[in-house]
């Protein structure tokens, strides 16, 4: 077992702290509590990672696009690097939109055909449908098979009328994370998927037609908005705001409890003091950086994300170690066995990614996606941005709708920002050079292999990355692994 010095690890020093008559000395007990309410937060922070990612998400789009149950930003020319935001895909249009219905009471969507959507509460889980055969999702894996419709959402212990004509959701929160994407044919022509999601309007269900807000729909490309997770003391004021509007519906007498241990309870003002506050900020800060070191592990616990173990691609669900519909955790991220909650596998989670949903992982061939993700090389070297290297695709890439690779900030899972291209992805729709035998070359690094500029995607010197390859609508070889692209393999 490794030992430590106490220069080389803080413990030693706490368990060296001074006793007299048994009892630790009102220095000791000072150190001792500073030390407590630290971890307090760094647990605090962990146990609310979902919830943390999408209120940075929320707080960061208002800022810069407003708030209101009427305001949809999209990413008219694609979603670039200057939203920071983890793990986007620029080979689709997002809208995202924030409700709070303890402000609007329930809520109705009208969302037209084509889209494949996701309402989620603030912990990210999929919303139940009435009739128990949906969860989450809209549009093609929704209850209205890709027709669009009318989607009313209600809140928590909701006992008013519900009206026929709409797909009926029923929220455990009363904040609701609306996640719109629409596919489009080429990069060039947005404008008629863009026409599209612009026919989304959102209202409440008792507000009369003439006193509903207009809907606004501001471009959020080439925005400079932050939408990642805050990783300082904001991070705690955020969730303040919102256990004020939940209370009971974020969880039970012992989940209360974790925020509470740091002052976080509904209706009481959270006001620490400024040594209080200076500790509390200091563990968000370690707390999110704990995050990212669980977000680089290929396994957490007993959970391998493994896709294949030959290659170094990971997957957090549809893994090789577990390929079929039949998952060892459901999307609330409990043990389907066990009932606990897998609290580092759920970190790995919402510290670089965002949203699930029955759709997201469907095994129905031609349906849903397939994510493959990509920290280290052949070699399992982190990805660097000062290397280059290839990625070869095989003959035949089984995906329905399109594939792409985008490349992503180690730092924080934003997408790569570099000086030669704005968007940090290519893919199918780029229409990447394919070689005589049908396989594909992707080249990855800080500069263009002379005469491969069309399969070329940048990195950035000094800076790790890493990258995800997406199958939309993944052929049965995408489902089930008989389809292996190689490694990031360095090259010269």
């Amino acid at each position: 077992m490794a030992t430590f010095e106490k220069s080389e690890h803080p413990t030693n020093d706490l368990a060296s702290f001074s006793f007299e008559l048994n009892r630790p000395t009102p220095e000791t007990a000072k150190a001792l509590k500073e030390e407590l309410l630290f971890h307090k937060g760094t647990q605090a922070y962990l146990w609310s990672m979902p919830m943390i990612n999408v209120l940075g998400m929320k707080f960061g789009s208002e800022e810069q696009f407003g708030a209101g149950y009427n305001v949809l930003p999209i990413w008219k020319e694609r979603l670039d690097t200057k939203t920071k935001v983890t793990t986007p895909n620029s080979d689709l249009l997002y809208a995202m939109s924030y409700i709070d219905m303890s402000e609007t009471g329930p809520i109705v969507l009208e969302i037209p055909e084509n889209q494949q959507d996701i309402l989620m509460d603030f912990w990210q889980r999929p919303i139940p449908v009435d009739g128990g055969e949906f969860a989450g999702d809209v549009g093609f894996f929704g209850p209205d098979q890709g027709s669009g419709g009318k989607f009313l959402v209600v809140p928590p212990g909701y006992e008013g009328e519900v009206p026929s004509g709409y797909f009926v959701y029923r929220s455990g929160m009363n904040n609701l994370f609306v996640f719109l994407r629409a596919f489009y044919n080429a990069p060039n022509d947005l404008q008629p998927t863009v026409d599209l999601m612009e026919q989304t309007t959102i209202y409440p269900l008792n507000v009369a037609e003439a006193d509903r807000l207009p809907m606004e729909y501001p471009n959020a490309s080439g925005v400079d908005a932050n939408l990642l997770p805050r990783s300082d003391f904001s991070a705690f004021e955020q969730l303040k705001w919102l256990i004020d509007r939940e209370g009971r519906n974020i969880a039970g007498p012992d989940g209360l409890g974790i925020l509470a241990n740091i002052g976080l309870i509904e209706g009481v003002p959270f006001e620490p003091s400024d040594e209080d506050k200076a500790n509390l900020d200091k563990a968000a800060n370690i707390a999110y950086k704990m995050s990212r070191a669980v977000a680089f592990s290929g396994e957490v616990g007993s959970m391998n994300f493994e896709v294949w173990n030959d290659r170094q691609w990971v997957n957090p669900f549809n893994n090789a170690e577990n390929p079929t519909p039949e998952k060892p955790l459901d999307l609330s991220w409990r043990s389907i066995e066990h009932r606990y909650t897998a609290l580092d596998p759920r970190v790995w989670m919402f510290t670089n990614y965002y949203s699930l949903s029955p759709g997201m992982v469907s095994q129905t061939p031609g349906k849903g996606a397939s994510y493959w993700i990509a920290f280290d090389d052949a070699n399992g070297d982190p990805l660097s941005g000062d290397k280059s290297y290839k990625v070869t695709l095989p003959p035949n890439v089984p995906a329905k709708l399109f594939w792409s690779l985008t490349l992503y900030e180690a730092e924080n899972a934003s997408g790569l920002a570099t000086d030669q291209k704005r968007f940090p992805s290519i893919g199918q729709l780029d229409n990447p050079v394919i070689n005589d035998d049908g396989t594909i070359d992707l080249y990855i690094g800080p500069v263009a292999p002379e005469g491969k500029e069309a399969n070329w995607q940048p990195t950035a010197p000094g800076r790790g990355f890493f990258g995800i390859l997406r199958l939309y609508g993944p052929e049965q070889a995408g489902i089930d692994f008989s389809w292996k692209p190689s490694d990031f393999e360095p090259i010269d």
